[in-house]
């Protein structure tokens, strides 16, 4: 999913989304904005993993899963 995709289905700004990506720390973005990024991508089928032994990380929760279309492509 590129950036200007999450952006359009978060209706977050693209620099709001662009701050988010910016950094392996604390996203600079408020928490609403936060939990809408999250929540948008958990819909999309990414599983967060939390920090463990091996570190925090994320993957896909049907690794087979089709790529997501884009918002824009999608007809209906």
């Amino acid at each position: 999913m590129s950036v200007s995709d999450l952006a359009e289905r978060t209706g977050l700004a693209l620099n709001t989304v662009r701050k988010a990506e910016s950094t392996n720390a604390a996203a600079p973005v408020t928490t609403a904005n936060a939990r809408l990024l999250v929540a948008t991508l958990e819909d999309a089928g990414v599983v967060f993993i939390p920090a463990g032994t091996l570190g925090a990380g994320v993957q896909l929760r049907f690794p087979d899963q089709e790529p997501l279309k884009r918002r824009r492509d999608s007809k209906g």
